[in-house]
């Protein structure tokens, strides 16, 4: 037989979401846990796109080569911009990334 600590552990469902510890007592609020839960981490995966789609074009300029650097730039407005659209970096931030980057790359 195989020991557990603590005992009975094998019979308690284990959840490594972000929420399964919540204190939602209706089904409204355990509703809302999820819905929250699920926005966090759909937003949470898309910022991490901007911030990929960004440092293509920051290592593209690093790297001294402006067509990859124009190509990167392309791919990565069409991404600020459909954040900055849904709210999720504000629009001032969008236009200073996108501003900042294309000054860089007209500067090569």
């Amino acid at each position: 037989m195989i020991d557990t600590w603590p005992p009975g552990i094998d019979n308690i469902r284990l959840e490594n979401n972000f929420w399964s510890n919540t204190l939602a007592n209706s089904a409204q609020a355990r509703k809302r846990a999820r819905q929250s839960e699920q926005r966090r981490s759909q937003n949470s995966a898309q910022r991490s796109e901007l911030r990929t789609a960004i440092k293509k074009v920051i290592y593209a300029i690093d790297a001294g080569k402006k067509d990859k650097a124009e190509a990167a730039y392309k791919a990565a407005v069409p991404t600020i911009d459909s954040l900055a659209g849904k709210g999720i970096i504000a629009k001032n931030k969008a236009a200073r990334h996108k501003s900042r980057l294309n000054g860089h790359i007209r500067a090569m």
